[in-house]
């Protein structure tokens, strides 16, 4: 860690598309305002950075309508055609940007031992923290939110 820069952090813990994305956006844009930063991925948000994880997230409306046999995959089929009309990447690119950002990617420790995930099932780059070490890290940091 840069004792120098400005650290932030962020904690996603969903693997839908409003789960996904405001981690990755926040991440790159604290990256280009020049801060150090990591986001870690706990819970389903690991899905995310599992290899082609982002290519199953879905977009789950809330409440009753969210239980409806079939709405999830139609929610998630307009929600990506609003994402692709309004020019947003999709959840692989903007990983892959992150990444090319410094944005560091970190897979809980905990959840990866509970999911029996191996590092090699994880997307390249991505590293594994154990809650502690994060927790430390989040101290530190002037902007920590939990996406």
């Amino acid at each position: 860690m840069d004792d120098a820069k400005e650290k932030a952090g962020f904690i996603c813990s969903r693997d839908t598309l409003d789960g996904a994305y405001p981690s990755l956006i926040l991440g790159i844009n604290a990256a280009r305002q020049g801060m150090e930063t990591k986001i870690f991925y706990t819970f389903m948000g690991l899905n995310l950075v599992v290899r082609g994880g982002v290519d199953r997230a879905k977009f789950i409306p809330s409440g009753t309508m969210g239980a409806v046999p079939g709405m999830a995959s139609m929610a998630t089929a307009i929600m990506k055609k609003k994402i692709d009309k309004a020019q947003i990447p999709n959840l692989a690119e903007l990983q892959e940007m992150a990444m090319l950002e410094g944005v560091e990617l970190i897979a809980c420790l905990m959840t990866v031992d509970m999911m029996e995930v191996s590092k090699e099932d994880l997307v390249e780059g991505v590293s594994i923290w154990a809650a502690e070490d994060f927790v430390k890290y989040a101290t530190a940091c002037k902007l920590c939110l939990f996406t």
